[in-house]
Parts: C-alpha cells; structure tokens; sequence
C-alpha cells in the first residue's frame, strides 16, 4: 500500500495533467487523494511544495517504467537501453500519458514562475546528462560535450513528440518511429 505521501503526489500528477498546474487547487486534491487539507500542508507546506515535489515525483517514476524489466531478461545491451529509456517515455499507457502531460504543463507554468523554472531547468539537466551516460556507453570514444548536446537534441525531441501524441495531431507509432529515426541518426554522428 503506498504511503500517504506518495498517494498525494499520484494525485497531484492526475490533476496536474487534467487541470494543469494554474487549476490545481489544494482542496480538490485532498478530495482526489482522499485526504483532508491540513495533511497536504503537513507533508508540502505550501502550493509551490507540492509543484516541487510532484515534480521529482514524476521524473522518479519516468526513470521507473522506462529501466522496467522482465523478471528473468537479460540485461539490455548499451543501445537497447538507450532506445528502451527514450522509447519507453512514448506508450500508451495511463501511467506514461499523465506523467508526459503533467511534465508538459508544469514546463509551460515554468514560463511564467521563476522558481518552478529552477526546479525544471534541474530535472531536465538531470534527464539530459542520463540520456548523455548511456550514449557514452555506446559511443564510448566521444567527448562529453558531444554527447550532451546529443542527449539535449533527442529529450527536446521526445518532449516535442510527446506534446505531439497526447494532443493528437501525431499518431503514436509515428512518434516512435520519428525517436527511433533521431536515435539512430545521433548515433551515427557521434560514431564519426
């Protein structure tokens, strides 16, 4: 059973990625997470708390479902692990639907709150310089520099995919398609 907390932040997640970040109001999520108010303000403190929070809370379950194993399968080599942490962000599964829409709406509040903007700007350089480790591991010869601007190149692509697919106006197979295309195409660019 999950623990208060992490039952709060899955709520958060849900109505972030319904209503967005402006429409997340600390009364409808004590009702969508079961609990009373003055538990939300205990765990979070605050409003931008809760933002904070639930946006580590979303990477840390991004960083979950796509390192996700068969009980049993062998490890990934180094590409199939690279394509399975980029390819694994685009699958029609609720889980994956609301976090990709919860990090897309709290991306768009980062415009106009500076210090949701720092808070981003960190879980983005830290999903940026993983994608950068596991090109390293297949291009092992290739210079930091190189690899994160190719990490930087495909997590952008993948947010814009994403945005893409969940809006509707890209099928889904497509985008994955596109992803698989841009991996190969970076990998081919860093192996010269």
């Amino acid at each position: 059973m999950a623990s208060r907390k992490t039952s709060i932040l899955e709520a958060s997640a849900r109505v972030i990625a319904r209503r967005g970040v402006r429409g997340l109001r600390v009364e409808e999520l004590a009702a969508e997470a079961g609990v009373s108010t003055a538990l939300i303000y205990y765990h979070f403190k605050d409003r931008t708390g809760i933002l904070r929070q639930t946006l580590e809370f979303i990477s840390d379950r991004a960083g979950r479902y796509t390192a996700a194993r068969e009980a049993g399968a062998p490890p990934p080599g180094p590409r199939e692990e690279l394509e399975q942490a980029l390819l694994l962000e685009l699958q029609d599964v609720d889980e994956v639907r609301e976090n990709s829409t919860a990090w897309g709406e709290l991306r768009a509040s980062a415009v106009f709150d500076d210090s949701l903007r720092e808070d981003l700007a960190r879980a983005t350089l830290v999903w940026v310089q993983e994608i950068a480790e596991l090109l390293g591991r297949v291009r092992p010869m290739t210079p930091a520099p190189e690899l994160a601007a190719a990490a930087e190149r495909l997590t952008a692509l993948l947010e814009g995919l994403s945005m893409r697919w969940l809006s509707g106006t890209l099928p889904l197979a497509h985008a994955r398609t596109l992803l698989g295309d841009a991996i190969t195409t970076e990998l081919e660019r860093l192996g010269r």
